[in-house]
This record gives structure tokens, C-alpha cells and sequence, in this order.
């Protein structure tokens, strides 16, 4: 079992809340980022993940002077924002650069295929991915579900629309924290579409469907007065358990409990309310109704919801689906794939804008690395992480802002370098929780949430 600190004693440890979220850093009593007017602005977060390295000068960072073998195959377009430019395959997405924020330098050294640098900070030696991830520092999520209020029922980290486990690679979890500290992981069978054969990766198969809570829906007859009475019949065997084991089972049989009970919850996962308007809007694919379905949990009050698009190649005999893995026939999968990010981000904030929400929901759309400035001889694009982009959108964001630059071919930053774990702390700090806020492991060792990351203040209002 790790050590952890009981969220009583942390709030003592560290002093008093700053701006009604969030919790000061238990070393050293932070007044700095309370100060500042973007601290705590955002309630919920909504982090987009593109799963295989997606290229950032294909999509945010277009060299249209550099040499054909470097620039690509697309062109940039304008955006609303005088002077700041993005592919031609993202024409939606450039209505909305006066509410984002883009950064053109994020680079680590954690090796490729590698998500833990983009969900934690923390930027572990290339092939850690594949270690037991109880020993790893905790996500983001899984730190926002551990500092949730006591009796708080709906979850504070929710996944979709699958687990991020493909090949064995640690997912987005709780690390040290331990398991009552993942994320409510929904499922999601994907549906193909024509084209999903092996060796037709030029064409990538569209990837459908819709993600479900499978255990949060009581069978027929089933009230939720009933499902008490059975849990109340169930209790004795709890006394079966050592002390330890028992509060643990308590805990979880809780946690089910809620989950199965929350209304709220269930409601978010109606897969009837995914109408013909919402799916013309977000794409009518898996990765446009989980994020349609995330903008139903941010304003249920959902902390932070991850929406991965992930791959599948391996887990359905011939399907190839590699994701954003473009060693091959880069262009033509993007001709695809940039068409449905520009539908999901511009379906999000058009849908937070008309809720409301859009001031109070962070939206960050981001990879685990980026892809070489050279195409190579089968037209793809190979691992690169020196270099890639990351947009962050909504609340406490200073929209029309480009921080950082990379080189003429997009391969090394040149200015306003940023590592994952300054995305963090900035994520943290617009939660309203300091960067500097400690966690501790099993030996009670500290580790500061952000990893050491320091709030990116350029794009910060």
C-alpha cells in the first residue's frame, strides 16, 4: 500500500484553499498562483489524445516554405486570428483559434510510444511504458480523483471510450496512488468501416461506435431501493476481510454502488441522446460521441474526462488501425483522420459555447510525440519527439496565442520550449491545484504533482 496523505491532513499541511479550488504546496505555502487571474478558472477539463504521434507540421506547425520532402503534401489556411495559420484539413478548428492557444515547441526525451510524459509529466526512460504502473507517478485525472471532496458521489476522472492498454503500454492510471484512484473506464466495441483490411493502410477504416457503462445499468425490476437491500444482504461477508481489507472492500463496493445509483451519471451514457444533430456535428464515429459524451460529464460535474483515440490493429484480426502511427501513407490517413478532429474540437466548443461551459471548461488537444520533419520513401512520417504541438482551448486560455517555435523543418524548437510537465502544471493550475502540491509514494517519498513543471504564463489570462 502506498503512503498517502489523508486529504485532512493535507488541507492542515498546506494552509487554506486558494480561489475556492485546489490546494496549496505542503513544502512551501505558494501565494504566487493564487495571485494570478487565470488560477482556478477552470472547473472541468476535457483532454483530447491522439494516440501514435500525430504531426504537428501537418497539422499546427505547416513549413510551406521548406522543401517538398519536409512541407508535405498540404497547404495552410488562415485562421480567425490575423496571422496564425493551421492545415487546410481543419477548417472548423480555425473558427475557433480566438479561443485557443497553440504550442509549437513540446518536446521530452521519454522515447516514443511512450503516453505517461503527456498524462503526468513525468518523463520516464524510453520503454518504462511497459512497466507495472503502481510504481509510476499518477495521472492527472487519477490526482483530481484523489483530491475530490469527501462524499463526493460522481467521479472525478472519467476515460473514454476504451483503456489506453493496446500492446501492453501503462495506461493513464493512478500509479502509486493505487487503484481507487483510476479513472470510471468505459467500453466501447468499435464498428469499421469498409476499408478495415489488412494492408489497405492508405485507406484507414473509419472507427464507429459508442462508448457504454455496461455495469451502471440496473436489469429490469431493479430499482435502486432494491439494489440497497441486496448490497445491505451482501455487507456480512465484508466482516470476513482483516481490517485493512475490509475498509478497502467497503470503499469499492461504495464506489460500485454510487456508480450503479448516480442518475446523473447514466444519463451522460444514453446512447439516445446521441441524435442525428449530434452525430452530423461530431462525425458519427467513436471518437466524436466520446467527446460529445464528455461535454454530458463536465457539466454533470466531472472533473476531467480523457477522450483517447486509440488503435486497434492487433486486437481485431485484420484490421489495420494503427492510429496516428503514419509510418506509412501519412497524408492519406490524415485526409481522413484531420476531417474528424476538426468536427470533434469545433462540435465541443460550439457545444460548450451554447451551454455556457466554454469559461469554466479547459479543452486540451494533445499526442504522445511527434513524427519526423523528412518523409520517407513509403510517404510516412517515423517516431520524432524533439518537436511536436499541443492545443489548449476555453477557460483561462488567452485565445489567438502561438507560444513557441520550432525550426524551418519543424525538427527542433527554437523558442518558448515547453515539456509536458509545464502542460500539466498549467492544466493543474487552471484546476485551481498548485503545481507544487506533493503526493506521496509507498516509501512517503514526495513527488509534486506537475513533476516539477512550471505554469506556461504566455497563454495564461
Amino acid at each position: 500500500m502506498p503512503v498517502l496523505l489523508n486529504r485532512r491532513k493535507m488541507l492542515q499541511h498546506q494552509g487554506a484553499l486558494a480561489a475556492g479550488a485546489g490546494m496549496l504546496s505542503g513544502a512551501t505555502p505558494i501565494v504566487r498562483a493564487a495571485d494570478r487571474p487565470s488560477f482556478g478558472r477552470a472547473r472541468s477539463v476535457i483532454f483530447l489524445f491522439l494516440h501514435g504521434g500525430a504531426p504537428a507540421q501537418d497539422m499546427f506547425d505547416l513549413k510551406p516554405k521548406a522543401p517538398r520532402e519536409i512541407r508535405g503534401e498540404f497547404s495552410p489556411i488562415q485562421t480567425d486570428v490575423p496571422g496564425i495559420e493551421i492545415c487546410e484539413h481543419l477548417p472548423r478548428m480555425s473558427r475557433w483559434m480566438h479561443r485557443s492557444a497553440i504550442l509549437r515547441a513540446v518536446h521530452h526525451k521519454a522515447g516514443c510510444h511512450n503516453e505517461i510524459p503527456g498524462f503526468t509529466g513525468y518523463e520516464s526512460p524510453s520503454g518504462m511504458q511497459e512497466l507495472d504502473d503502481r510504481g509510476l507517478p499518477p495521472s492527472m485525472g487519477s490526482v483530481c480523483e484523489y483530491l475530490k471532496p469527501e462524499g463526493q458521489i460522481l467521479p472525478a476522472y472519467v476515460s473514454l471510450p476504451n483503456p489506453l492498454n493496446v500492446q501492453g503500454e501503462t495506461g493513464p492510471g493512478p500509479g502509486f496512488l493505487g487503484r481507487r484512484y483510476a479513472p470510471l473506464e468505459s467500453r466501447a466495441v468499435p464498428e469499421f468501416d469498409s476499408g478495415a483490411v489488412l494492408n489497405q493502410r492508405p485507406n484507414p477504416p473509419i472507427v464507429r461506435g459508442i462508448p457504454r457503462l455496461e455495469d451502471s445499468l440496473l436489469i429490469d425490476g431493479v430499482s435502486p431501493n432494491r439494489l440497497a437491500l441486496r448490497r445491505a444482504l451482501l455487507s456480512p461477508s465484508a466482516g470476513m476481510l482483516q481490517p485493512r481489507s475490509q475498509s478497502e472492500f467497503v470503499r469499492f463496493q461504495q464506489m460500485a454502488f454510487d456508480v450503479l445509483t448516480a442518475p446523473q451519471l447514466r444519463q451522460c451514457f444514453d446512447p439516445a441522446l446521441i441524435t442525428s444533430d449530434v452525430r452530423d456535428r461530431y462525425g458519427n464515429t467513436l471518437f466524436g460521441n466520446s467527446a460529445w459524451m464528455a461535454t454530458k460529464l463536465v457539466a454533470a460535474g466531472v472533473r476531467f474526462v480523457n477522450v483517447i483515440w486509440t488503435w486497434y490493429y492487433g486486437a481485431y484480426p485484420g484490421v489495420a488501425d494503427y492510429g496516428w502511427d503514419t509510418h506509412e501513407h501519412n497524408f492519406s490517413i490524415l485526409r481522413s483522420y484531420l476531417p474528424q478532429v476538426d468536427r470533434v474540437f469545433s462540435g465541443l466548443m460550439e457545444d460548450l459555447e451554447r451551454t455556457g461551459l466554454i469559461d469554466e471548461t479547459l479543452v486540451v488537444l494533445t499526442t504522445d510525440f511527434g513524427r519526423t520533419p523528412g518523409v520517407n520513401a513509403t510517404a510516412g512520417r517515423d517516431h520524432w519527439m524533439h518537436c511536436y504541438s499541443t492545443v489548449l482551448a476555453g477557460a483561462g486560455i488567452r485565445g489567438g496565442t502561438v507560444h513557441g517555435a520550432s525550426d524551418s523543418s519543424a525538427a527542433w524548437p527554437v523558442d518558448g520550449a515547453v515539456r509536458p510537465a509545464d502542460i500539466c502544471a498549467t492544466i493543474y493550475h487552471l484546476l485551481g491545484i498548485d503545481p507544487d502540491t506533493y503526493v506521496y509514494d509507498r516509501l512517503n517519498r514526495p513527488h509534486k504533482v506537475a513533476q516539477g513543471g512550471e505554469p506556461i504564463q504566455q497563454i495564461l489570462v
